[in-house]
C-alpha cells in the first residue's frame, strides 16, 4: 500500500507541472474557469511585453469586473509579436475550451483566418481588433469577420501632417514601418507616405523593425549613418519610436532628428514632455478590447447588430495636448 500510494503521488506530481510554453494567460485574474450560465468571452491579443497590450488587456479585465455578472473574461497574449503559430494555436484551445466568442487582435493579417474560420465554424463568435483582417483571404475562406477599430492610414496621417509642419520642403525623412504582412502596419505606412508626398518631404529609406524596440535602434542607426541629413524618423508603432530615441541619441542627433510614433504609451507620453518625441497617435488601447467585448456581447444578446465594421476614434497627441 506504501508503495501503491507513492507512485500515486508522482503521477500527481507530474500532472500537475505542465505549464504552456509561449501564452501569457491571465485567465483566473477575470473568473475564466466559472462562467456558470454566464458567456464566456477570450480574448487573444498580441505580446503582452508590449505596454500598449498590457493596458488593453487592463481594460479589459476593469470592464468585466463592472460587468461581472453578464460575461466572463479569459485573457491571452503570445510572448512575441511574430509568434503567430501560438496565436493560432490560442484560437483552437479557446474553441476547444467551448468559449462564446473570441475578441481577437491578430498578429498577421492572413495566417489567423483559417484558425478563425474553424472557430465561426463551430458557432464561436469572432470579432476581430486592433490589427484588421485581410479582406481578400476572408473571402477565400469564405467568413466575415467584423472589424473594431481605429482608421489606422488616417491616424498616421494626422501624426505625418503635424510632423511635416515642423519640416521644411525639401527635407528627407526615415519610416520604421510594422510587421509587413499586418494591415495595420501597412495602413500606417500609406497614412505617413501620404502626409509627407502632400508636404513635398522625401521618404529616404523605409525599413521594418516589426514592432520591436531593439529592433528599430538597431535599424535607425543604420539608417541614420546612411542618411544623416535625415530630419525625422515615422514610427509605426510607440516601441520602435522608443527605440529610435537610442538610435538619435548615440549619433549626437537629439536636436536635428525628430521623431513621431502611435499607440500613445506612457513612455512615449514622458518623451514627448521631455521633448525627445514630437506626437504619437492615441487609439484608445485601454477602450479597443472593450469596443470589441461589447459588440461581441451584442451578437451573443441575439440584438440587431449590423454586420459590417465598426470605426473607433484615433487622436493626435502632443505636448501640448498633453499639458492640456
Amino acid at each position: 500500500m506504501n508503495r501503491l500510494a507513492f507512485l500515486i503521488c508522482v503521477l500527481f506530481c507530474c500532472g500537475c507541472g505542465k505549464q504552456t510554453d509561449s501564452s501569457v494567460d491571465r485567465a483566473g485574474s477575470t473568473g475564466g474557469e466559472s462562467s456558470g450560465d454566464k458567456p464566456r468571452v477570450a480574448l487573444i491579443m498580441k505580446s503582452l511585453a508590449n505596454e500598449f497590450f498590457s493596458t488593453m488587456a487592463a481594460g479589459a479585465e476593469g470592464h468585466q469586473k463592472e460587468r461581472e455578472g453578464d460575461y466572463s473574461l479569459i485573457v491571452n497574449g503570445i510572448k512575441d509579436e511574430r509568434d503567430l503559430s501560438r496565436q493560432v494555436a490560442l484560437v483552437d484551445e479557446m474553441v476547444a475550451s467551448g468559449v462564446d466568442a473570441i475578441v481577437i487582435a491578430p498578429a498577421d493579417s492572413k495566417a489567423l483566418v483559417p484558425a478563425l474560420r474553424k472557430a465561426v465554424n463551430a458557432g464561436v463568435v469572432v470579432v476581430n481588433i486592433d490589427n484588421r483582417l485581410d479582406a481578400e483571404v476572408l473571402k477565400q475562406e469564405g467568413i466575415s469577420i467584423p472589424f473594431v477599430g481605429p482608421d489606422n492610414k488616417a491616424g498616421a496621417k494626422k501624426v505625418g501632417d503635424y510632423l511635416a509642419s515642423q519640416l521644411d520642403e525639401g527635407d528627407t525623412v526615415l519610416v520604421l514601418e510594422g510587421i509587413r504582412t499586418s494591415f495595420n502596419g501597412q495602413q500606417r505606412r500609406e497614412g505617413f507616405q501620404a502626409a509627407m508626398d502632400d508636404a513635398g518631404i522625401r521618404i529616404a529609406d523605409s525599413q521594418s523593425a516589426e514592432w520591436e524596440m531593439s529592433k528599430a535602434n538597431t535599424i535607425a542607426a543604420s539608417m541614420l549613418s546612411e542618411h544623416p541629413q535625415a530630419k525625422a524618423i515615422l514610427a509605426a508603432n510607440d516601441s520602435m519610436a522608443l527605440g529610435a530615441i537610442a538610435a538619435v541619441k548615440s549619433a549626437g542627433l537629439n536636436d536635428a532628428v525628430k521623431i513621431v510614433g502611435f499607440d500613445n504609451i506612457s513612455a512615449v507620453q514622458q518623451a514627448i514632455l521631455e521633448g525627445k518625441v514630437l506626437a504619437t497617435a492615441d487609439q484608445h488601447g485601454d477602450q479597443l478590447a472593450v469596443f470589441g467585448i461589447e459588440r461581441a456581447l451584442q451578437v451573443l444578446n441575439g440584438e440587431d447588430v449590423a454586420s459590417g465594421d465598426v470605426e473607433t476614434p484615433v487622436d493626435l497627441i502632443t505636448k501640448e495636448t498633453l499639458q492640456q
